[in-house]
Protein backbone atom coordinates (compact mmCIF):
# COMPACT_ATOMS: atom_id res chain seq x y z
CA UNK A 1 0.00 0.00 0.00
CA UNK A 2 1.20 3.70 -0.56
CA UNK A 3 0.59 6.02 1.87
CA UNK A 4 2.09 9.78 2.20
CA UNK A 5 3.57 9.46 5.33
CA UNK A 6 4.25 12.96 7.27
CA UNK A 7 2.18 15.19 4.86
CA UNK A 8 -0.22 17.32 6.45
CA UNK A 9 -3.47 18.30 5.43
CA UNK A 10 -4.52 21.04 7.52
CA UNK A 11 -8.55 20.47 7.77
CA UNK A 12 -8.56 17.16 6.45
CA UNK A 13 -6.66 15.85 9.61
CA UNK A 14 -9.53 13.51 10.11
CA UNK A 15 -9.24 12.37 6.52
CA UNK A 16 -5.67 11.52 7.21
CA UNK A 17 -6.59 10.19 10.39
CA UNK A 18 -8.72 7.64 8.81
CA UNK A 19 -6.33 6.60 5.54
CA UNK A 20 -3.34 6.01 9.10
CA UNK A 21 -6.26 3.55 10.50
CA UNK A 22 -7.24 2.09 7.10
CA UNK A 23 -3.13 1.20 6.53
CA UNK A 24 -2.82 -0.48 9.64
CA UNK A 25 -6.50 -2.74 9.71
CA UNK A 26 -4.93 -3.54 5.87
CA UNK A 27 -1.72 -4.69 7.68
CA UNK A 28 -3.73 -6.48 9.99
CA UNK A 29 -5.79 -8.34 7.17
CA UNK A 30 -8.92 -6.43 8.43
CA UNK A 31 -9.78 -5.80 4.56
CA UNK A 32 -13.32 -4.53 4.98
CA UNK A 33 -12.91 -2.63 7.60
CA UNK A 34 -10.13 -0.77 6.14
CA UNK A 35 -12.18 -0.59 3.10
CA UNK A 36 -14.59 1.73 4.77
CA UNK A 37 -12.04 3.74 6.50
CA UNK A 38 -10.53 4.66 3.34
CA UNK A 39 -13.57 5.59 1.48
CA UNK A 40 -14.45 7.77 4.05
CA UNK A 41 -10.63 9.76 3.72
CA UNK A 42 -11.68 9.45 0.11
CA UNK A 43 -15.17 11.33 0.70
CA UNK A 44 -13.20 13.73 2.57
CA UNK A 45 -10.35 14.34 0.03
CA UNK A 46 -10.96 12.87 -3.39
CA UNK A 47 -7.73 14.07 -4.82
CA UNK A 48 -5.19 11.90 -3.03
CA UNK A 49 -4.05 9.23 -5.59
CA UNK A 50 -2.45 6.98 -3.21
CA UNK A 51 -5.67 6.10 -1.13
CA UNK A 52 -7.40 5.92 -4.31
CA UNK A 53 -4.57 3.07 -4.94
CA UNK A 54 -4.81 1.44 -1.79
CA UNK A 55 -8.57 1.38 -2.35
CA UNK A 56 -7.56 -0.38 -5.57
CA UNK A 57 -5.66 -2.68 -3.86
CA UNK A 58 -8.32 -3.45 -0.90
CA UNK A 59 -11.43 -4.25 -3.78
CA UNK A 60 -8.31 -6.61 -5.60
CA UNK A 61 -8.19 -7.96 -1.65
CA UNK A 62 -11.83 -8.77 -2.56
CA UNK A 63 -11.70 -10.10 -5.90
CA UNK A 64 -13.66 -6.89 -7.03
CA UNK A 65 -11.68 -6.32 -9.88
CA UNK A 66 -14.04 -4.10 -11.91
CA UNK A 67 -14.18 -1.89 -9.06
CA UNK A 68 -10.48 -1.93 -8.17
CA UNK A 69 -10.26 -0.84 -11.69
CA UNK A 70 -12.28 2.14 -11.27
CA UNK A 71 -10.22 3.31 -8.79
CA UNK A 72 -6.46 2.71 -10.23
CA UNK A 73 -8.22 4.53 -13.14
CA UNK A 74 -9.09 7.44 -10.67
CA UNK A 75 -5.75 7.41 -9.37
CA UNK A 76 -4.02 7.26 -12.22
CA UNK A 77 -5.81 10.62 -13.83
CA UNK A 78 -4.35 12.40 -10.43
CA UNK A 79 -1.17 10.92 -11.14
CA UNK A 80 -0.67 9.67 -14.43
CA UNK A 81 2.77 8.78 -14.48
CA UNK A 82 2.76 6.21 -11.38
CA UNK A 83 4.41 3.68 -12.64
CA UNK A 84 3.08 1.39 -9.34
CA UNK A 85 -0.42 2.56 -10.19
CA UNK A 86 -0.35 1.69 -14.01
CA UNK A 87 1.28 -1.77 -13.80
CA UNK A 88 -1.72 -2.77 -10.83
CA UNK A 89 -4.11 -1.25 -13.39
CA UNK A 90 -2.80 -3.40 -15.99
CA UNK A 91 -3.16 -6.35 -13.95
CA UNK A 92 -6.81 -6.34 -13.59
CA UNK A 93 -7.15 -5.21 -16.79
CA UNK A 94 -5.89 -8.88 -17.96
CA UNK A 95 -8.03 -10.07 -14.93
CA UNK A 96 -11.23 -8.79 -16.41
CA UNK A 97 -10.01 -9.92 -20.02
CA UNK A 98 -9.47 -6.82 -21.47
CA UNK A 99 -5.84 -7.57 -22.67
CA UNK A 100 -5.29 -4.71 -25.75
CA UNK A 101 -6.07 -2.24 -22.64
CA UNK A 102 -3.50 -4.56 -20.46
CA UNK A 103 -0.86 -4.06 -23.03
CA UNK A 104 -1.18 -0.46 -24.09
CA UNK A 105 -0.53 -0.10 -20.22
CA UNK A 106 2.30 -1.95 -20.14
CA UNK A 107 3.84 -0.73 -23.13
CA UNK A 108 3.10 3.08 -22.08
CA UNK A 109 4.91 1.84 -18.50
CA UNK A 110 8.36 0.77 -20.94
CA UNK A 111 7.98 4.45 -22.29
CA UNK A 112 8.05 5.88 -19.01
CA UNK A 113 10.31 3.81 -17.29
CA UNK A 114 12.20 0.53 -19.32
CA UNK A 115 14.28 -0.72 -16.38
CA UNK A 116 10.41 -1.20 -14.50
CA UNK A 117 10.71 -4.72 -14.06
CA UNK A 118 7.16 -5.50 -12.59
CA UNK A 119 5.85 -4.33 -16.72
CA UNK A 120 7.54 -7.20 -18.26
CA UNK A 121 7.00 -9.59 -15.49
CA UNK A 122 3.07 -9.04 -15.86
CA UNK A 123 2.92 -8.92 -18.97
CA UNK A 124 4.07 -12.64 -19.19
CA UNK A 125 0.45 -13.02 -17.91
CA UNK A 126 -1.39 -11.12 -19.96
CA UNK A 127 0.09 -12.98 -23.27
CA UNK A 128 -0.45 -16.24 -21.87
CA UNK A 129 -3.67 -15.45 -21.55
CA UNK A 130 -4.03 -14.05 -25.43
CA UNK A 131 -2.35 -17.82 -26.52
CA UNK A 132 0.64 -15.22 -27.67
CA UNK A 133 3.55 -17.75 -26.18
CA UNK A 134 6.79 -16.30 -28.06
CA UNK A 135 5.25 -12.78 -26.91
CA UNK A 136 5.09 -14.08 -23.55
CA UNK A 137 8.67 -15.86 -23.14
CA UNK A 138 10.25 -12.54 -24.84
CA UNK A 139 9.05 -11.02 -21.27
CA UNK A 140 10.54 -13.11 -19.17
CA UNK A 141 13.96 -12.55 -20.86
CA UNK A 142 13.35 -8.91 -20.99
CA UNK A 143 12.94 -8.97 -17.64
CA UNK A 144 15.88 -11.62 -16.73
CA UNK A 145 17.92 -8.73 -17.85
CA UNK A 146 16.55 -6.44 -15.27
CA UNK A 147 16.17 -8.83 -12.56
CA UNK A 148 17.67 -12.65 -13.01
CA UNK A 149 15.57 -13.12 -9.79
CA UNK A 150 12.37 -12.65 -9.75
CA UNK A 151 10.09 -15.49 -8.09
CA UNK A 152 7.45 -14.17 -10.21
CA UNK A 153 8.61 -14.12 -13.58
CA UNK A 154 9.37 -17.86 -13.03
CA UNK A 155 6.20 -18.50 -11.44
CA UNK A 156 4.44 -16.78 -14.68
CA UNK A 157 6.08 -18.18 -17.11
CA UNK A 158 5.83 -21.70 -15.62
CA UNK A 159 1.55 -21.18 -16.46
CA UNK A 160 2.50 -20.02 -20.16
CA UNK A 161 4.51 -23.65 -20.26
CA UNK A 162 1.91 -25.43 -18.57
CA UNK A 163 -0.70 -24.37 -21.15
CA UNK A 164 1.75 -25.65 -24.02
CA UNK A 165 2.05 -29.24 -21.77
CA UNK A 166 5.64 -28.26 -21.56
CA UNK A 167 5.28 -29.54 -17.80
CA UNK A 168 8.42 -30.79 -17.44
CA UNK A 169 10.16 -27.15 -18.22
CA UNK A 170 6.85 -25.93 -16.11
CA UNK A 171 7.87 -27.78 -13.05
CA UNK A 172 11.33 -26.78 -13.18
CA UNK A 173 9.98 -22.92 -12.87
CA UNK A 174 7.94 -23.65 -10.19
CA UNK A 175 11.10 -25.17 -8.58
CA UNK A 176 13.14 -22.04 -9.00
CA UNK A 177 10.11 -19.99 -7.94
CA UNK A 178 9.71 -22.07 -4.35
CA UNK A 179 13.80 -21.75 -4.17
CA UNK A 180 13.61 -18.03 -4.78
CA UNK A 181 10.41 -17.49 -2.60
CA UNK A 182 9.68 -20.45 -0.16
CA UNK A 183 6.43 -18.62 0.86
CA UNK A 184 4.70 -18.06 -2.17
CA UNK A 185 1.20 -19.30 -1.85
CA UNK A 186 0.76 -22.77 -3.51
CA UNK A 187 3.81 -23.35 -5.07
CA UNK A 188 4.35 -26.85 -4.16
CA UNK A 189 1.04 -27.35 -5.13
CA UNK A 190 1.53 -26.67 -8.94
CA UNK A 191 5.14 -28.27 -9.06
CA UNK A 192 2.29 -30.99 -7.82
CA UNK A 193 0.33 -30.52 -10.80
CA UNK A 194 2.86 -30.17 -13.28
CA UNK A 195 4.91 -33.42 -12.22
CA UNK A 196 1.46 -35.43 -12.20
CA UNK A 197 0.58 -34.06 -15.59
CA UNK A 198 4.17 -35.15 -17.07
CA UNK A 199 3.70 -38.47 -15.44
CA UNK A 200 5.92 -38.72 -12.67
CA UNK A 201 3.37 -39.54 -9.82
CA UNK A 202 5.84 -40.12 -7.19
CA UNK A 203 7.32 -36.52 -7.48
CA UNK A 204 3.78 -35.17 -7.13
CA UNK A 205 2.82 -37.05 -4.21
CA UNK A 206 5.88 -35.32 -2.22
CA UNK A 207 4.72 -31.88 -3.06
CA UNK A 208 0.88 -32.52 -2.54
CA UNK A 209 1.97 -33.52 0.90
CA UNK A 210 4.52 -30.33 1.13
CA UNK A 211 1.73 -28.28 0.21
CA UNK A 212 -0.64 -29.85 2.64
CA UNK A 213 2.05 -29.92 5.10
CA UNK A 214 1.95 -26.10 5.35
CA UNK A 215 -1.53 -25.55 4.29
CA UNK A 216 -3.38 -28.73 5.37
CA UNK A 217 -6.61 -26.80 4.85
CA UNK A 218 -6.66 -26.29 1.42
CA UNK A 219 -9.77 -28.61 0.21
CA UNK A 220 -8.92 -27.91 -3.08
CA UNK A 221 -5.03 -29.40 -2.49
CA UNK A 222 -6.79 -33.01 -0.50
CA UNK A 223 -9.17 -33.36 -3.70
CA UNK A 224 -6.62 -33.10 -6.17
CA UNK A 225 -4.38 -35.19 -4.37
CA UNK A 226 -7.01 -37.52 -3.78
CA UNK A 227 -7.67 -38.02 -7.44
CA UNK A 228 -3.83 -38.55 -7.58
CA UNK A 229 -3.96 -41.48 -5.53
CA UNK A 230 -7.25 -42.93 -7.32
CA UNK A 231 -5.24 -42.87 -10.71
CA UNK A 232 -2.62 -44.87 -9.47
CA UNK A 233 -4.53 -47.38 -7.50
CA UNK A 234 -4.39 -46.36 -4.11
CA UNK A 235 -8.02 -46.60 -3.14
CA UNK A 236 -8.73 -46.54 0.14
CA UNK A 237 -5.71 -43.45 0.67
CA UNK A 238 -7.75 -41.84 -1.92
CA UNK A 239 -11.21 -41.87 -0.01
CA UNK A 240 -9.56 -40.64 3.06
CA UNK A 241 -8.74 -37.85 1.39
CA UNK A 242 -12.18 -37.42 -0.18
CA UNK A 243 -13.68 -37.80 3.43
CA UNK A 244 -11.06 -35.34 4.81
CA UNK A 245 -12.51 -32.84 2.44
CA UNK A 246 -15.72 -33.59 3.59
CA UNK A 247 -14.74 -32.70 6.84
CA UNK A 248 -13.24 -29.51 6.22
CA UNK A 249 -16.45 -28.78 3.98
CA UNK A 250 -19.54 -30.97 4.77
CA UNK A 251 -20.78 -29.58 1.37
CA UNK A 252 -17.75 -30.50 -0.76
CA UNK A 253 -19.65 -32.11 -4.16
CA UNK A 254 -16.85 -33.57 -5.68
CA UNK A 255 -16.02 -35.15 -2.81
CA UNK A 256 -18.81 -36.90 -2.58
CA UNK A 257 -19.12 -37.48 -6.21
CA UNK A 258 -15.48 -39.40 -5.99
CA UNK A 259 -16.74 -41.18 -3.23
CA UNK A 260 -19.53 -42.87 -5.56
CA UNK A 261 -17.16 -43.45 -7.73
CA UNK A 262 -15.26 -45.65 -5.20
CA UNK A 263 -18.46 -47.19 -3.99
CA UNK A 264 -19.36 -48.04 -7.69
CA UNK A 265 -15.97 -48.92 -8.59
CA UNK A 266 -15.97 -51.37 -5.04
CA UNK A 267 -19.54 -53.25 -6.46
CA UNK A 268 -21.88 -51.00 -4.30
CA UNK A 269 -24.49 -49.47 -6.87
CA UNK A 270 -26.48 -48.36 -4.23
CA UNK A 271 -24.33 -46.44 -1.71
CA UNK A 272 -22.91 -44.82 -4.78
CA UNK A 273 -25.79 -43.59 -6.24
CA UNK A 274 -26.73 -41.75 -2.60
CA UNK A 275 -23.22 -39.90 -2.97
CA UNK A 276 -23.99 -39.59 -6.49
CA UNK A 277 -27.89 -37.40 -5.33
CA UNK A 278 -26.04 -35.88 -2.63
CA UNK A 279 -23.35 -34.24 -4.72
CA UNK A 280 -26.19 -32.61 -7.07
CA UNK A 281 -28.00 -31.30 -4.18
CA UNK A 282 -24.86 -29.59 -2.96
CA UNK A 283 -24.05 -28.64 -6.80
CA UNK A 284 -26.72 -28.89 -9.47
CA UNK A 285 -23.80 -28.01 -11.82
CA UNK A 286 -21.15 -30.57 -11.22
CA UNK A 287 -20.41 -32.80 -13.96
CA UNK A 288 -20.28 -36.71 -13.21
CA UNK A 289 -22.89 -37.68 -11.06
CA UNK A 290 -25.57 -37.17 -13.33
CA UNK A 291 -24.01 -39.19 -16.19
CA UNK A 292 -23.19 -41.69 -13.51
CA UNK A 293 -27.51 -42.01 -12.67
CA UNK A 294 -28.50 -42.01 -16.12
CA UNK A 295 -26.28 -45.16 -16.60
CA UNK A 296 -28.02 -46.89 -13.69
CA UNK A 297 -31.38 -45.60 -14.86
CA UNK A 298 -30.29 -47.20 -18.29
CA UNK A 299 -29.73 -50.70 -16.23
CA UNK A 300 -32.95 -50.01 -14.37
CA UNK A 301 -34.69 -49.65 -17.74
CA UNK A 302 -36.29 -46.42 -16.41
CA UNK A 303 -35.58 -44.48 -20.03
CA UNK A 304 -37.44 -41.31 -17.80
CA UNK A 305 -35.14 -41.13 -15.25
CA UNK A 306 -32.50 -41.85 -17.95
CA UNK A 307 -33.58 -39.03 -19.82
CA UNK A 308 -33.59 -36.99 -17.09
CA UNK A 309 -30.56 -37.17 -15.72
CA UNK A 310 -28.58 -37.14 -19.88
CA UNK A 311 -30.46 -33.76 -20.07
CA UNK A 312 -29.22 -32.17 -16.76
CA UNK A 313 -25.66 -33.75 -17.02
CA UNK A 314 -25.42 -32.25 -20.88
CA UNK A 315 -26.34 -28.76 -19.54
CA UNK A 316 -23.75 -28.69 -17.04
CA UNK A 317 -21.71 -28.78 -20.13
CA UNK A 318 -19.38 -31.85 -19.99
CA UNK A 319 -15.73 -31.51 -22.01
CA UNK A 320 -14.93 -34.91 -22.10
CA UNK A 321 -14.99 -36.31 -25.51
CA UNK A 322 -15.73 -40.34 -24.43
CA UNK A 323 -18.14 -39.20 -21.62
CA UNK A 324 -19.68 -37.18 -24.58
CA UNK A 325 -20.37 -40.31 -26.84
CA UNK A 326 -21.34 -42.64 -24.30
CA UNK A 327 -24.06 -40.38 -23.34
CA UNK A 328 -24.59 -39.80 -27.38
CA UNK A 329 -25.29 -43.71 -27.36
CA UNK A 330 -27.80 -43.86 -24.19
CA UNK A 331 -29.88 -40.38 -26.05
CA UNK A 332 -29.97 -42.93 -29.51
CA UNK A 333 -30.94 -46.25 -27.28
CA UNK A 334 -34.28 -43.53 -26.17
CA UNK A 335 -34.43 -42.25 -29.63
CA UNK A 336 -33.58 -38.55 -28.90
CA UNK A 337 -31.74 -38.21 -32.10
CA UNK A 338 -31.35 -34.30 -31.61
CA UNK A 339 -29.81 -34.70 -27.81
CA UNK A 340 -27.29 -37.29 -29.26
CA UNK A 341 -26.21 -34.92 -32.53
CA UNK A 342 -25.75 -32.42 -29.88
CA UNK A 343 -23.12 -34.42 -27.49
CA UNK A 344 -21.58 -35.77 -30.81
CA UNK A 345 -20.85 -32.32 -32.18
CA UNK A 346 -19.22 -31.40 -29.00
CA UNK A 347 -17.22 -34.54 -28.60
CA UNK A 348 -16.03 -33.95 -32.39
CA UNK A 349 -14.89 -30.01 -31.59
CA UNK A 350 -13.21 -31.52 -28.25
CA UNK A 351 -11.31 -33.76 -30.22
CA UNK A 352 -12.02 -34.23 -34.19
CA UNK A 353 -9.94 -37.72 -34.24
CA UNK A 354 -13.05 -39.22 -32.42
CA UNK A 355 -13.77 -42.06 -34.24
CA UNK A 356 -16.63 -43.49 -31.90
CA UNK A 357 -18.21 -40.02 -32.12
CA UNK A 358 -17.64 -40.15 -36.34
CA UNK A 359 -19.23 -43.37 -36.36
CA UNK A 360 -22.13 -42.40 -34.40
CA UNK A 361 -22.81 -39.56 -36.38
CA UNK A 362 -22.72 -41.77 -39.28
CA UNK A 363 -25.52 -44.18 -37.67
CA UNK A 364 -27.67 -41.21 -36.71
CA UNK A 365 -27.45 -40.12 -40.67
CA UNK A 366 -28.28 -43.28 -41.34
CA UNK A 367 -31.35 -43.50 -39.04
CA UNK A 368 -32.46 -40.31 -40.51
CA UNK A 369 -31.91 -42.01 -44.48
CA UNK A 370 -29.22 -39.50 -44.82
CA UNK A 371 -27.23 -42.09 -46.36
CA UNK A 372 -24.90 -39.83 -48.53
CA UNK A 373 -23.96 -38.12 -45.01
CA UNK A 374 -23.89 -41.40 -43.24
CA UNK A 375 -21.27 -42.54 -46.13
CA UNK A 376 -19.16 -39.21 -45.42
CA UNK A 377 -18.65 -40.40 -41.37
CA UNK A 378 -18.56 -43.75 -41.56
CA UNK A 379 -15.36 -43.35 -44.24
CA UNK A 380 -13.95 -40.55 -42.26
CA UNK A 381 -14.68 -42.75 -39.50
CA UNK A 382 -12.78 -45.56 -41.37
CA UNK A 383 -9.34 -43.14 -42.06
CA UNK A 384 -9.12 -42.38 -38.36
CA UNK A 385 -9.76 -46.18 -36.91
CA UNK A 386 -9.18 -49.13 -40.07
CA UNK A 387 -10.82 -51.31 -38.38
CA UNK A 388 -13.66 -50.35 -36.58
CA UNK A 389 -16.11 -53.48 -37.36
CA UNK A 390 -19.40 -51.82 -36.45
CA UNK A 391 -18.16 -49.00 -38.93
CA UNK A 392 -17.75 -51.20 -42.01
CA UNK A 393 -20.58 -53.26 -40.75
CA UNK A 394 -23.29 -50.34 -40.93
CA UNK A 395 -21.28 -49.04 -44.09
CA UNK A 396 -22.37 -52.52 -45.81
CA UNK A 397 -25.91 -51.89 -44.96
CA UNK A 398 -25.79 -48.51 -46.18
CA UNK A 399 -24.35 -49.49 -49.45
CA UNK A 400 -26.99 -52.21 -49.87
CA UNK A 401 -29.36 -49.14 -49.38
CA UNK A 402 -27.89 -47.46 -52.13
CA UNK A 403 -27.86 -49.86 -55.13
CA UNK A 404 -24.46 -51.23 -54.78
CA UNK A 405 -23.80 -54.47 -54.07
CA UNK A 406 -20.28 -55.62 -55.07
CA UNK A 407 -19.04 -52.82 -52.66
CA UNK A 408 -20.90 -54.10 -50.14
CA UNK A 409 -19.81 -57.62 -50.37
CA UNK A 410 -16.06 -55.82 -50.31
CA UNK A 411 -17.11 -53.63 -46.78
CA UNK A 412 -18.74 -56.86 -45.24
CA UNK A 413 -15.81 -59.17 -46.10
CA UNK A 414 -13.11 -57.24 -44.70
CA UNK A 415 -15.29 -57.17 -41.51
CA UNK A 416 -15.53 -60.97 -41.14
CA UNK A 417 -11.69 -60.75 -42.09
CA UNK A 418 -11.12 -58.81 -38.85
CA UNK A 419 -14.36 -60.26 -36.55
CA UNK A 420 -14.87 -64.13 -38.17
CA UNK A 421 -17.17 -64.74 -34.57
CA UNK A 422 -19.57 -61.62 -34.61
CA UNK A 423 -22.98 -62.73 -35.04
CA UNK A 424 -24.30 -59.65 -36.64
CA UNK A 425 -21.49 -59.26 -39.28
CA UNK A 426 -22.27 -63.01 -39.56
CA UNK A 427 -25.69 -62.43 -40.50
CA UNK A 428 -25.19 -59.28 -42.65
CA UNK A 429 -22.70 -60.92 -44.47
CA UNK A 430 -24.75 -63.69 -45.57
CA UNK A 431 -27.57 -61.72 -46.21
CA UNK A 432 -25.41 -59.58 -48.95
CA UNK A 433 -23.69 -62.34 -50.28
CA UNK A 434 -27.09 -63.29 -50.90
CA UNK A 435 -28.49 -60.52 -52.84
CA UNK A 436 -25.03 -60.37 -54.72
CA UNK A 437 -26.02 -63.85 -55.75
CA UNK A 438 -29.83 -62.89 -57.12
CA UNK A 439 -28.30 -59.45 -59.01
CA UNK A 440 -26.21 -62.22 -60.79
CA UNK A 441 -28.62 -64.32 -61.68
CA UNK A 442 -31.11 -61.52 -62.90
CA UNK A 443 -28.20 -60.42 -65.61
CA UNK A 444 -28.26 -64.61 -66.33
CA UNK A 445 -31.61 -65.84 -66.15
CA UNK A 446 -34.99 -65.03 -67.88
CA UNK A 447 -36.70 -62.21 -65.63
CA UNK A 448 -39.00 -65.04 -64.51
CA UNK A 449 -37.22 -67.21 -62.69
CA UNK A 450 -34.79 -64.47 -61.49
CA UNK A 451 -38.25 -63.49 -59.64
CA UNK A 452 -38.99 -66.88 -58.76
CA UNK A 453 -35.69 -67.17 -56.54
CA UNK A 454 -36.21 -64.42 -54.77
Amino acid sequence: MQFDDGISYGPYEEAERKARLAYKLYEDGKTALALMEIESAIQINPANAAWHFNKGLLLDGMGKFDEAIAEYETAIEISPQDTEILNCLAVDYTRAGQYDRAIKVFEYIQSIDPDFEPSYCNRIITYTEMGLHDKAEEMFYTAQHIDQDCPLCFYNIGNSLFVRSEYKKAANCWLKTAELEPTHPRINYRIAQASWADGDKVTAQKYFLQELRENPGDVEVIIDFGLLLLEAGKIEQAAEKFNRALEMDPQCAQAMFYLGEISLNNNQPEKAELFYKKAIAQDEQILGPSYRLAQRAMFQANKRQAKSYLLAELKACPEDAAILVSMASMFLELEDYESAINCLLQAVDIDDSNAQANYYLGLVSALKQRYENAEEFFNHTLELQPDHIETLRDLAVILVETGRIPQAVQTINRAASLASDDPQVKTIARQIRFLNVVKTLTRILPEKIAKKLL
